[in-house]
């Protein structure tokens, strides 16, 4: 089989694997199942991102998929914040990806990461959790403010990592002036998986064409 058969492969399994689950809002399934069900979309990206790649930073955004698969399953079976750490992990190597791509001053990302930080530590209501929540969230914008000005094409990759910031937020907001609303539980995952998609397919054609 061809390299750009089994790519196209891998990519379109990652895409039904990743957009199917969010029908388990409705199927509410919990065990083992569900758990790779929930990371596998991720992983496969990462898995196609590694298989396209050809320099640091191809590796780069295959370590960020990676990290993000990770993530998504250690929320499942350790908790938030172990799941949370993952995804830190995953945003500070983004932010490595995106500096080393960064189009005019590196610092451009910074009101990002500080708006983004403030806005999550506003939500939730538990004041003890804030620090923590806002800590993880500076990643988060951190990596949001510097993809979106990075060399990367701002309409996916740009778009891709707010997708992933609003995603985050739908979760702090639960935890806090949402706690009631049906619309987190309706927005998390179609945002979260989008923003990831776009960003591995942005990042990986841009350093492809290159």
């Amino acid at each position: 089989m061809h390299s750009s058969t089994r790519n196209l492969i891998i990519l379109v399994l990652a895409l039904v694997a990743g957009g199917s689950f969010y029908f388990n809002h409705w199927l509410k399934l919990t065990g083992p199942e569900m758990i790779v069900w929930k990371g596998l979309g991720v992983a496969l990206l990462a898995v196609w991102a590694a298989m396209r790649a050809r320099s640091t930073d191809g590796w780069l955004i295959a370590a960020v998929l990676g990290l993000g698969a990770l993530g998504d399953v250690l929320l499942e079976t350790n908790g938030l914040t172990v799941g949370a750490l993952a995804f830190l992990a995953g945003h500070i190597v983004a932010v490595i990806l995106y500096l080393r791509n960064a189009r005019g001053s590196r610092w451009l990302g910074v009101p990002v990461a500080l708006l983004v930080a403030f806005i999550a530590w506003s939500l939730p209501d538990d004041r003890a959790a804030a620090p923590g929540i806002a800590l993880y969230a500076l990643g988060l914008g951190a990596m949001a403010g510097t993809a979106y000005f990075s060399r990367f094409p701002r309409g996916i990759v740009g778009a891709g990592a707010l997708l992933f910031v609003a995603s985050d937020l739908l979760i702090f907001a639960r935890l806090g002036p949402m706690h009631d609303s049906v619309l987190p539980g309706l927005l998390i995952w179609p945002t979260y998986f989008t923003g990831q998609a776009l960003i591995a397919w942005g990042v990986v054609t841009a350093l492809a064409r290159r």
